[in-house]
């Protein structure tokens, strides 16, 4: 299988192979991570040309506290892979627009400059929004929509203030349908909430501003932070289960 490589150099010496791999799968499916502890330094194979072209566009990120030099001895291009199916739920990460990935690498607390965003945004327009992303996108609009506001609708198509007031519809139906109680990912819920139109905007319109990837950076931590509480609290009526290691021994007397 071809690989497609990126040299990473500027490495803190604190930094492991796994924190390396964390960071930089956010560009696409790794197949190696070749690390040099002693030179501080990493050859990373990505299996698609996509995830090592976001991962040059990375260069000067910070990580552990030290700015990476990411370097590739060849130029990498792009590839538009085949349409998804209609209403495939999966998209590979290294089809995502450049600016959604830089997104994602700031909900995820990671550090990047103001050059690294633009780069993103500039790479976004020159190379344009990949069918398969478009399409996979477009799917999920359609059926969120059509959910919240009949047949062969859009949430992107509606007004923000309808959209608003369907999104209710749309979580009824969810409850009776059981879509809540499956993993449906993050575009599928942003989709069918308030900002529906922006969600949908950021990730098909080439036209971005280094804001619109913070305030999109700010949604996808939002919903993270919404997802773990949700998943800490206990159903209703049910009993909390007291931690043995902090509960108070009982008093003899």
């Amino acid at each position: 299988m071809s690989t497609y490589t990126v040299n990473v150099s500027g490495i803190a010496p604190s930094t492991t192979q796994s924190q390396l791999n964390d960071f930089f799968t956010f560009c696409g499916k790794i197949a190696s991570i070749n690390y040099n502890e002693k030179e501080h330094t990493a050859a990373i194979a990505f299996e698609k040309p996509n995830a090592a072209k976001t991962a040059l566009m990375l260069n000067g990120g910070a990580l552990d506290g030290a700015n990476l030099a990411v370097t590739s001895d060849v130029v990498h291009q792009d590839e538009d892979h085949h349409p998804t199916a209609t209403g495939e739920r999966h998209i590979e990460q290294s089809d995502k627009p450049r600016a959604g990935i830089a997104a994602e690498y700031l909900a995820k607390g990671y550090v990047l400059s103001e050059q690294i965003l633009h780069r993103a945004i500039e790479i976004d327009t020159k190379q344009g929004i990949s069918k398969r992303f478009l399409d996979y996108f477009h799917s999920l609009d359609k059926s969120v929509g059509e959910r919240a506001l009949g047949h062969d609708q859009t949430i992107s198509s509606k007004v923000q203030a309808t959209v608003d007031h369907a999104t209710q519809q749309a979580r009824a139906v969810d409850e009776q349908k059981g879509y809540t109680k499956v993993a449906h990912d993050y575009y599928t819920k942003a989709l069918a909430s308030p900002f529906g139109q922006k969600v949908a905007s950021f990730y098909t319109d080439t036209t971005k501003q280094i804001r619109d990837i913070h305030e999109e950076a700010r949604r996808i931590a939002d919903q993270e932070k919404a997802k773990h509480e949700q998943a800490s609290t206990p159903p209703a009526g049910s009993a909390a289960v007291p931690d043995p290691k902090t509960e108070a021994a009982p008093t003899v007397v």
